[in-house]
């Protein structure tokens, strides 16, 4: 074998154009468009193939023109002129330090599998990854102390071509790390900084890039090193690759590789966000390094850990959650257990539902909820699917109360808003609209822009839209050795004047990208209408191992070649980041027809609306939310069906009706002078609802207020004076896990009080508005205190079972013990508001000043319907 030496060429700069380094090597450029003319300026066909790429581009620029460029004065001024805004941006205030003080000592690491930053960096896959990286973005912007930590892939995801047939293929291009924009983190010496982490019989060896993303940085490893083997270098090749076993390997790296790179770089976090479960190992990971460093046990680093995490949950059905099975974690696990100081089954048990139970696999996102101070899902109507979904986890307690709370996803404005709409914006709400709050009346000032500017810019997005179309078409034709005769055919697709529908996004059954093609016929002449015509334009890649998802792509493309409607109906190849800016800048309608509830969130309807399209959606994640009958239009009535074929036939007529009878219409009603106004009118009902509230600013902040901030009290509470009352909670949890059996409600009695006190009539309980229910419980508490628990009155309506829904709590106040027994009575008043059939529980719940929520061990004893406990 051939010994080669390695050595990195950087491109020769001249002394004027050294800024454009500075410049380059912060993804802050990605969502400034200034510094992305500045790129296309020095030479723009080199721009486009470098994939935009500034690094790979500076490398690849001619000498001679880089020198030419350094003489040109308005050239080198714009780029001072960038250089000057980079540098007042990273130095400037923020909205952190001026909402949380200058002394904070909150430092957040974020985790992800993927991040969807640009599409020169394809480390993502889909909506998690671009979710990351926006995420990542705002962080920046509102000035909070994030770094993030994630994989490295040589070969990012895979690039989608169709071949004549239709059908979806895969090709994974090797990326080129040392020319993209990051840089290998260095020790003292200079040399690549390498962690390593135990593997059955072997270490494995991973170093650590670093990219700039504003004033954030993104931590990725890499293990592609001769040190390992080929199978290990092949850990970070690509991503969601490889089987169920590739799958730990990575999650592994993810986690534990990325806490151990975080401590060899120095970098102490005091709060840990793990976005979806894929990174949960490195909750474990932390217990392990505080164990090591402050000399506690499991239990102690545990609490420590749990009030320091954060877990966003994304997945809605039980089918797409990750685990392993017992074998696995055997292999992978046995021998890190050790290291924690528990046993092996100890440390699975923490990742299953039922922790005894050997048949049951190993849940990631159980470990993370087990290990986390705040769970939430990504939407308002997802929050609730969770609580559902998991409330097993929680298996007697009121399914409203279930840990799981919602913050609703959003999108980074200045990355996804087009250049257009975004000087009209400035131009009515100011030079910092995008940071104005949810309810500034600021956002009134969208009326005040006129129909002709408005649609002056919508159209000139939509025309560059159809021009990229047309190029991309023709480059598809081309590869697929199309006739030179037929090429011509890509300049006449699409209509400038044509109302344009966008379809973009992962081609998985439950987003049913074939739900339109249903009356093939119907569509037909909806899209060959010579007045009022409308044409269809998708894009998205099915995962290499989804044949129903390829089989969705092929259908569109089948469709629009036997109904003759290759004008109208379009399918673009390998979708992205690019791509996805230019559909939903350029579109005018945005469909998104997922099966409810299987979408947690979904943002690219937010994109679109930012940008002045309407959006067009069943009523699934973010557009329970975002919809207004004045402002899009909503695909059923938020309906849930058990026969799926009947569901899509019932969905796929309401769209047909709502093109045919609402949209159409609207779209093409014009005035005089040709403006659709009413359609416009709506555009601005849509805007003014959807941009201040769906975007990535107004979720980070609510992530700070609602999450990072009080997890960071809880973290410097619990750990200050060497752990001191981490310690004191973990061996109170220990006392009434091992204590709660002895808990016994003896006896409950329950009475009208409205003036005078009587008892309940159970053969007729019947009381007024205005009176109030008193209700005694005497609890014997075994080796338990009045103080450990919280005897409680759980009240609400009954529905036609008699159970009680979205119930309310009283607590019961401590009246006397009997002084036999350890036996004491609580007393509470339940009051009678609301007319109607009511009901009333006796329960007890643990109680301790340090927990986060009384549901903390999923411990609760409800009063039977005997009159003893159940």
């Amino acid at each position: 074998m051939l010994r080669i030496r390695n050595y990195t060429v950087l491109p020769a700069l001249p002394e004027g154009l050294k800024g454009l380094e500075f410049i380059a090597g912060n993804l802050f450029w990605t969502w400034n468009p200034e510094f992305i003319d500045l790129f296309e300026r020095i030479d723009s066909k080199l721009w486009a193939a470098s994939g935009h790429n500034p690094i790979k581009l500076l490398g690849s620029v001619p000498q001679e023109r880089l020198n030419a460029l350094a003489e040109n004065q308005g050239f080198l001024a714009e780029v001072r002129k960038a250089e000057d805004k980079l540098k007042s941006y990273l130095e400037g205030p923020t909205w952190f330090k001026s909402t949380f003080g200058e002394k904070s000592k909150m430092t957040i690491a974020y985790f992800s599998a993927e991040f969807g930053i640009h599409e020169c960096l394809p480390i993502y896959a889909g909506g998690l990854g671009i979710l990351a990286g926006d995420h990542l973005k705002s962080a920046s912007d509102l000035g909070i102390p994030i770094v993030s930590v994630g994989l490295l892939y040589q070969k990012g995801y895979f690039r989608q071509y169709l071949n004549v047939d239709g059908w979806q293929q895969e090709v994974y291009v090797e990326n080129d790390f040392y020319n993209m924009p990051m840089e290998l983190v260095r020790d003292d010496k200079g040399q690549p900084l390498i962690i390593k982490v135990e593997y059955p019989g072997r270490e494995v060896f991973a170093q650590i890039w670093c990219a700039s993303v504003g004033r954030a940085q993104l931590y990725m490893l890499d293990t592609n090193l001769t040190a390992n083997s080929a199978t290990d270098r092949m850990i970070t090749t690509s991503v969601y690759g490889g089987d169920t076993e590739m799958r730990i390997r990575q999650e592994i790296m993810m986690g534990i590789g990325g806490m151990r790179a975080l401590q060899a770089m120095s970098i102490k976090p005091t709060l840990c966000h793990l976005n979806e479960g894929h990174t949960a190992f490195g909750a474990l990971e932390r217990i392990r390094q505080i164990m090591q460093e402050s000399g506690v046990g499991f239990d102690q680093a545990a609490e420590a850990v749990k009030a320091g995490t954060i877990f966003t949950v994304h997945t809605p059905v039980r089918a797409g959650v990750d685990e392993f099975n017992t074998e696995l974690m055997n292999k992978y696990f046995s021998s890190y257990a050790g290291s924690l100081g528990i046993d092996i089954r100890r440390l699975i048990g923490m990742g299953r539902i039922l922790a005894d139970d050997e048949g049951e696999s190993f849940k990631m996102p159980v470990l993370a909820m087990r290990l986390s101070n705040f769970t939430n899902g990504v939407s308002e109507l997802h929050g609730r699917v969770s609580r559902e979904m998991w409330s097993c986890l929680w298996r007697r307690v009121p399914t409203n109360e279930v840990p799981i709370s919602s913050i609703t996803n959003g999108v980074h404005i200045k990355t996804w808003i087009s250049e257009e709409i975004s000087r009209l914006l400035e131009r009515y709400l100011g030079t910092n609209w995008t940071e104005e709050n949810t309810d500034s009346p600021i956002w009134n000032n969208i009326d005040q822009i006129s129909d002709e500017e408005f649609w002056r810019c919508h159209q000139r997005c939509k025309e560059r839209l159809i021009a990229f179309a047309r190029r991309r078409l023709k480059a598809q034709m081309e590869r697929r050795g199309t006739y030179h005769s037929e090429l011509n055919r890509a300049e006449e697709v699409l209509d400038p004047e044509a109302l344009t529908i966008g379809f973009a996004r992962r081609f998985a059954s439950y987003k049913r990208a074939n739900l339109i093609l249903r009356d093939p016929a119907r569509l037909a002449k909806i899209l060959n209408d010579v007045k009022r015509p409308v044409q269809f334009i998708f894009s998205g890649k099915a995962h290499p191992r989804d044949n129903e998802g390829k089989e969705l792509i092929r259908e569109v493309v089948h469709f629009s070649t036997q109904f003759d409607v290759r004008r109208r109906m379009v399918f673009l190849e390998d979708y992205d980041i690019n791509i996805a800016k230019m559909l939903v800048q350029g579109v005018d309608v945005w469909l998104n027809n997922p099966r409810r509830p299987w979408e947690a969130s979904g943002t690219s309807g937010m994109k679109a609306a930012l940008n002045g399209a309407l959006n067009m959606s069943t009523l699934d994640g973010w557009w329970c939310e975002g919809y207004k009958p004045d402002g899009g239009w909503a695909i059923g009535s938020g309906e849930t069906y058990d026969d799926a074929a009947y569901q899509d036939m019932v969905e796929s007529q309401a769209i047909y009706n709502m093109l045919e009878n609402e949209v159409i219409p609207l779209f093409y009603t014009r005035s005089a002078d040709n403006l659709p106004r009413a359609w416009i009118h709506r555009v601005r009902k849509s805007m003014k609802w959807i941009t201040p509230r769906f975007n990535t600013r107004r979720m980070v902040a609510e992530y700070a207020q609602k999450c990072y901030e009080p997890a960071q009290s809880k973290w410097e509470y619990l750990t200050a004076d060497k752990m001191r009352r981490a310690k004191a909670l973990a061996n109170w949890k220990t006392n009434v896990v091992s204590t709660w059996s002895d808990l016994v409600i003896k006896d409950v009695k329950v009475e009208i009080s409205d003036g005078e006190t009587a008892p309940l009539d159970a053969r007729n309980p019947q009381l007024k508005v205005g009176s109030n229910l008193k209700v005694s419980a005497l609890i014997r508490l075994g080796r338990l205190t009045p103080e450990d628990i919280s005897v409680e009155l759980y009240h609400g309506p009954l529905d036609a079972r008699g159970n009680i829904i979205e119930g309310s709590v009283i607590k019961m106040k401590h009246k006397n013990a009997t002084g036999h027994d350890n036996e004491h009575w609580f007393a509470g008043l339940t009051p009678c508001q609301i007319s109607g059939r009511r009901g009333v529980a006796v329960r007890i719940v643990p109680q301790y000043a340090d927990m986060t929520n009384p549901h903390e061990l999923g411990l609760v004893l409800w009063e039977s319907p005997s009159g003893t406990e159940a």
